[in-house]
């Protein structure tokens, strides 16, 4: 097998493959984890408007690409590989590590050293959940479908992406039916939320307060959400949060 990485777009099957559309995004996110790393060398470990930034712009990209891949992805090669359930969850378990992770920065309680160390860990699993499917999940997709199919999973992995959460939900299940019966009050409540959120960022002004508060009540709802009892439906007990 050949590793994205080493592969032209052609080789992967064109614009619309979804290999090609995952390739951007790991490279986009290389991207942006350089700038954080930089950012963190530079400013240390507290929370900088220009490591929040960044941060953001990672957590846009992130989460709606993993929630794509566990929604298109990852049942499609569990359906055409023997061992496609052992592939796919050690990526599963990488993708609850970093939504673990993310909660517990955007908790912004934790000691200076210990969100030294999130960070860190945050930046090396995400370079790792990148590897992984690079170099071995998504080239065993490839030798298992064809180019149309390879364009046809894109689509619907698009489509998906574009409407998927935008913010960690590591109570909801990596795995259908859980996280297709989150995607819509979750997506509707983490897209209001980037709303109210870039609009309070642009202040100051007299309804920056309320539109803060307005986001936090917007994440509480969130989190009783993620405690619907059917929306833990069909994970692995390796990926479950309480």
């Amino acid at each position: 097998m050949r590793s994205l990485a080493e592969q032209t777009e052609a080789e992967l099957g064109g614009t619309w493959s979804v290999l090609v559309r995952q390739k951007r995004d790991h490279v986009e996110l290389d991207r942006l984890l350089r700038d954080l790393e930089t950012l963190v060398d530079r400013e240390g470990p507290e929370r900088t408007p220009a490591q929040e930034a960044v941060l953001h712009r990672i957590a846009r990209l992130v989460f709606p690409h993993a929630f794509a891949e566990e929604s298109v992805l990852w049942p499609e090669l569990r359906r055409r590989l023997p061992d496609g359930e052992a592939l796919t969850l050690q990526v599963e378990q990488e993708h609850q590590e970093v939504n673990e992770l993310w909660t517990s920065l955007e908790a912004g309680e934790l000691p200076l050293e210990k969100r030294r160390a999130a960070l860190d860990r945050l930046v090396e699993v995400l370079r790792e959940d990148v590897r992984d499917e690079e170099d071995q999940l998504l080239p065993r997709l490839q030798e298992a479908v064809d180019e149309r199919r390879l364009r046809r999973l894109g689509a619907a992995w698009e489509a998906v992406r574009r409407t998927a959460p935008t913010r960690p939900h590591p109570v909801v299940a990596r795995r259908p039916p859980g996280n297709a019966l989150a995607a819509l009050p979750l997506t509707v409540l983490d897209r209001s939320r980037d709303g109210l959120d870039a609009l309070a960022r642009r202040g100051p002004g007299p309804l920056v307060p309320a539109m803060r508060r307005a986001s936090g009540a917007l994440a509480k709802g969130a989190g009783r959400v993620e405690r619907v009892g059917v929306l833990r439906r069909g994970e692995h007990p390796s990926t479950h949060r309480g």
